[in-house]
């Protein structure tokens, strides 16, 4: 049994460790249904607390009940993250009009230190996502690192200012279990609307 448990393990290291562009866990084994995701695998049994931009402080527990769209950013940055808060308004945008309400869009910072909720509100306010459907979440160094390890995200601090990361786009369904990751920049949005359009409630 220790044997099949240790090879079951060591495929999933590998597998986590392949670089796609688009990471669908229904689509690319719809064979496997016996290997589906279950609560026990979902973010909501992370306990750690985290601070929205209006200064709440939250549970990931206090998301479940609608489909999230989630992506690490921080708000210093010049390069990739305006174009990833870009695809997501860009998904938002096309989310249909009967599935809006069912839908969240949560963006964690990996900068804990300087964005604050106070400037997470800002930047919030400055791209225009600042309506009930937008989240922006700080937390502290650990929290953030366990969530990025959740998410398969890599992040390295540079600078006080500037991080190294990589450039995921993650979809949760109901229950916090991930249906869908989209991988990087610019990228053609249409596999990760299909999946939304599927977990969406009308």
């Amino acid at each position: 049994m220790k044997s099949i448990l240790f090879y079951i393990g060591l495929m999933w290291l590998l597998a986590g460790c392949q670089k796609t562009q688009v990471k669908t866990p229904d689509s690319e084994h719809p064979q496997a249904t016996t290997s589906l995701p279950t609560d026990d695998e979902s973010i909501f049994n992370l306990t750690s607390t985290w601070h929205t931009e209006e200064g709440n402080a939250i549970h990931l527990a206090d998301l479940k009940g609608k489909v999230l769209v989630m992506v690490m950013i921080y708000t210093s940055c010049k390069a990739a993250c305006p174009r990833l808060v870009a695809d997501m308004q860009n998904i938002e945008r096309q989310v249909p009009a009967d599935k809006k309400s069912d839908m969240h869009y949560i963006l964690v910072s990996i900068d804990p230190k300087n964005d604050t909720p106070e400037k997470l509100k800002a930047f919030a306010i400055k791209n225009m996502m600042d309506g009930e459907e937008w989240t922006f979440l700080q937390g502290n160094e650990q929290t953030v690192r366990e969530f990025a390890n959740v998410l398969s995200v890599k992040y390295k601090e540079i600078s006080p200012l500037d991080f190294s990361h990589s450039n995921i786009i993650s979809v949760f369904d109901h229950n916090g279990i991930l249906a869908h990751q989209q991988e990087g920049l610019g990228v053609d949005n249409k596999e990760t609307l299909e999946a939304i359009n599927r977990l969406a409630k009308n």
